[in-house]
């Protein structure tokens, strides 16, 4: 029976959905392991988004809460608003209170993701502020710690994640992933598929 990754997302811009898409990659490179993309709803309005120049979103499928436990594992991403989760994904988690009643997500181990505008964004703080999140449901934080190695530690280029997880710096819109953020994010996929494979038999 395969393991199931769900990776469940939030993007304005495009990307995180970029990041998603490599962490599947990851993920998928695990033998028994089966990956999906998920979105969670958008909250604005189209007139809003086209004023904030958001373009629209892609084909991949919104996911409601209570599809959350048909999964093994997760992968959660999200750009930041002032060092938090953005408000749309935060009223995905909002809407989880049924699961949290009956502990439907407990033991499920989750990493996370993130973008943010600069390198002091909230890279670090972000992770930090949506662990609560996972807390009250008895998930497993799976952070990568320094486990993808040398490019934990480069710093001859700009780059986003961290050992919370995975991240890229969006900057004013047009900076798109790197090689090594994108990397990383395949490597956050595999090691998180790996650990919830471990765990799930």
């Amino acid at each position: 029976m395969a393991v199931k990754v769900y990776i469940v997302y939030y993007s304005m811009y495009g990307h995180i959905e970029t990041l998603a898409k490599e962490i599947k990659k990851g993920a998928e490179s695990v033998e028994g392991v089966e990956a999906s993309l998920y979105q969670v709803p958008e909250t604005l309005p189209e007139e809003v988004l086209g004023k904030m120049g958001a373009p629209q979103k892609s084909e991949v499928p919104h996911i409601s809460p209570a599809d959350l436990p048909n999964a093994d594992g997760f992968l959660f991403g999200f750009p930041t608003r002032y060092g938090m989760m953005a408000a749309q994904f935060k009223a995905f988690l909002d809407a989880t209170g049924g699961l949290w009643r009956t502990q439907s997500l407990a033991g499920k181990p989750a990493g996370i993701f993130i973008s943010t505008g600069s390198q002091g964004g909230g890279q670090e703080t972000t992770a930090l502020t949506a662990i609560t999140q996972l807390t009250h449901h008895g998930m497993i934080f799976v952070p990568i710690g320094y486990t993808f190695g040398a490019g934990m530690f480069e710093i001859n280029e700009v780059k986003g994640g961290s050992p919370y997880g995975a991240g890229t710096l969006a900057g004013d819109g047009t900076r798109q992933p790197t090689k090594l953020e994108l990397e990383q994010a395949f490597y956050q996929g595999k090691y998180t598929a790996e650990i919830t494979k471990k765990l799930k038999q």
